[in-house]
């Protein structure tokens, strides 16, 4: 029943979404571009080619409700972090360009951000990059629609959730970090959640920490700080 309930809400919310989208477009004022933010970093394009973390952001339906993932990518892009924002119908083709890019020798750490259908879509992709062989370091839902598993590939997950229904479970492999994350604050909701400053700051927290670690020489790198999967587990609820 609750996820009956919580299924007619987002009906209820994508006929908003419609109503309103057409609104932005015929007064000219459309959502924020729908392919890719441009990708700023202070590193030198060699220490891209080898450490910098990416961090790709996805929104949710037709980019209406989602614009958190903007702010949170201008907040990386301040801190110096390489970012990328798409909407989450562009996954695939966006995840054959990091397959691309890491077969290419660009190995630094992968970071994968989604609201709502946004954040379905990095659980997706998180699984077709480990399918094309590429590891993840860290992928964050913003409270998804769906259950999700979390792949082989992947280091760390923490998932930020407002239903019980779409909290992550361990794939078939998976010996990462897998956090579920319970937001409890009554004022943040599945429409509102992407936009939180609180929330904002932990992934950030999380990124910034992920980078540092891949910015270290090899030789001063502990086993926890590589991308590739770890095997501490911490689950809060």
């Amino acid at each position: 029943m609750e996820r009956l309930r919580y299924g007619a809400a987002l009906v209820c919310a994508g006929l908003t979404v419609l109503f309103a989208s057409s609104l932005l477009l015929s007064s000219g004022a459309q959502a924020r571009p729908g392919m890719m933010v441009a990708v700023r970093s202070t590193e030198s394009p060699a220490r891209l080619q080898s450490s910098t973390a990416h961090v790709y952001l996805f929104r949710g339906l037709l980019n209406v409700f989602s614009l958190g993932m903007d702010d949170l990518a201008a907040q990386l892009r301040a801190a110096g972090v390489a970012t990328a924002v798409a909407n989450h119908t562009q996954w695939k083709s966006v995840a054959d360009e990091i397959t691309a890019k890491y077969r290419a020798g660009q190995r630094g750490p992968i970071i994968l951000v989604g609201h709502s259908l946004g954040a379905d879509a990095v659980m997706s992709m998180a699984e077709y990059l480990g399918q094309m062989g590429v590891p993840v370091a860290l992928v964050v839902p913003f409270d998804g629609t769906s259950p999700h598993a979390a792949t082989a590939n992947v280091a760390r997950v923490l998932n930020l959730y407002k239903n019980d229904s779409v909290r992550i479970s361990r794939g078939i492999g998976f010996h990462g970090e897998l956090t579920n994350f319970y937001v409890r604050d009554a004022n943040v909701s599945h429409f509102n959640i992407d936009k939180s400053a609180a929330l904002h700051s932990m992934v950030i927290r999380k990124i910034r920490a992920i980078g540092a670690a891949a910015a270290r020489p090899r030789g001063h790198r502990s086993p926890s700080n590589l991308v590739l999967p770890a095997a501490r587990t911490s689950t809060n609820s």
